[in-house]
């Protein structure tokens, strides 16, 4: 099967995403800034979310650029994915309506880090089709990101509940981290392409 089904429908998931993020958010009922300061909590989890699903976007249209094909593996591996990414405006929400609080600070992170896992399984549910010489093999290479990040958001699942200020940084470091689009895959299409 080709991979061109899977990308529309895993765009259009995640433009449904973004989509119950940002009604999610509320109006202000004054007409001021002041008004808006009650707000900037929800606000600022709702930016760190945005982010994070584009992130997961970017690097998804770079997973499926090096891929060939899918199989019924690969599939339900992107369905895991997408469930994962699917609970973001729930915990976007709680951690933003209650400002951090321990508890939905901490559940973001288990979202956070069980939405790594699911495309970690989903790279290597295409290596495994494809190879481990095929280029997104060789382009993932050791991955040294995927793992400092599985290792903040293990970091601040826990310390959530010490001081969820610190574990919200740490959300935010883990995204400054994949901010820039990992180049490897685009290098590696390059490439080939000469």
């Amino acid at each position: 099967m080709k991979t061109t089904r899977l990308e529309a429908f895993s765009d259009g998931v995640l433009a449904i995403i973004i989509t119950i993020m940002v009604l999610e958010l509320k109006k202000p009922d004054a007409v001021d800034l002041a008004a808006l300061k009650p707000l900037l909590p929800h606000f600022v989890s709702y930016l760190l979310s945005f982010i994070y699903v584009g992130i997961y976007w970017n690097n998804h249209h770079h997973l499926f650029q090096a891929a060939q094909q899918v199989s019924g593996g690969v599939l339900w591996a992107n369905l895991n994915l997408l469930f994962w990414l699917s609970l973001f405006p729930f915990t976007t929400g709680w951690m933003g309506e209650n400002t951090l609080a321990p508890t939905p600070t901490a559940v973001y992170g288990v979202v956070l880090i069980m939405a790594a896992i699911a495309y970690y399984i989903l790279e290597c549910t295409i290596i495994a089709k494809e190879g481990r010489d095929s280029l997104l093999a060789r382009a993932v290479g050791k991955d040294w990101k995927a793992k400092v990040s599985l290792i903040i958001y293990l970091v601040a699942i826990p310390l959530a509940f010490v001081n969820s200020w610190i574990a919200g940084a740490l959300y935010v470091l883990g995204a400054l981290l994949w901010l820039i689009p990992d180049p490897r895959i685009e290098r590696k299409l390059e490439k080939q392409q000469e």
